[in-house]
């Protein structure tokens, strides 16, 4: 099962390499890792993504907690969140295919970032799944280079809402 694990940690150097370690001392790979400030300069969150069972990862999640630097560890399996990755792609596009493409950049809400002789780069954001589909979609017309941040995620507030 896949988890994302939030941690909130101080702000200070070699907390990401104490976190990375921890979980490779235990075998995990992470399938995505981020980590940026938040709205206090002495904290950051690292949104953490791996797959294992919950037994396994309630382990991980100890171990975690035990870290001196880390404030706060949480994970988000079974609860609502809304989770978004950020991808930036460069798709071969000559002229004379753009104007083939646009309309699916813009189906994804995607954004045209750059545009150059043979190519384009598109900004995507969302849910991995619709990365994951405009990857897909690209495929037939030749991808250049891809870029991603990997997962972030928060708690829903509310009842509702869109993701």
């Amino acid at each position: 099962m896949k988890h994302i694990i939030n941690a909130l940690v101080e702000n200070k150097p070699g907390v990401l390499a104490h976190v990375a370690g921890m979980f490779a001392a235990r075998g995990f790979n992470i399938d995505s890792l981020v980590v940026g400030r938040t709205e206090d300069p002495k904290l950051s969150r690292m949104t953490i993504v791996v797959v294992g069972d919950d037994k396994v990862l309630e382990q991980v999640r100890k171990q975690l907690a035990k870290i001196i630097p880390v404030v706060k560890v949480q994970d988000y399996v079974g609860k609502p969140v809304v989770a978004r990755d950020l991808m930036l792609i460069s798709v071969a596009a000559p002229p004379e295919k753009r104007p083939e493409i646009f309309p699916l950049i813009e189906m994804f809400r995607g954004r045209v970032v750059d545009i150059g002789n043979k190519s384009i780069m598109v900004e995507v954001s969302g849910p991995e799944t619709k990365i994951e589909a405009f990857i897909e979609t690209c495929k037939p017309y030749g991808i250049k280079s891809v870029a991603r941040t990997g997962t972030i995620a928060m708690p829903r507030q509310g009842a509702g809402g869109r993701e």
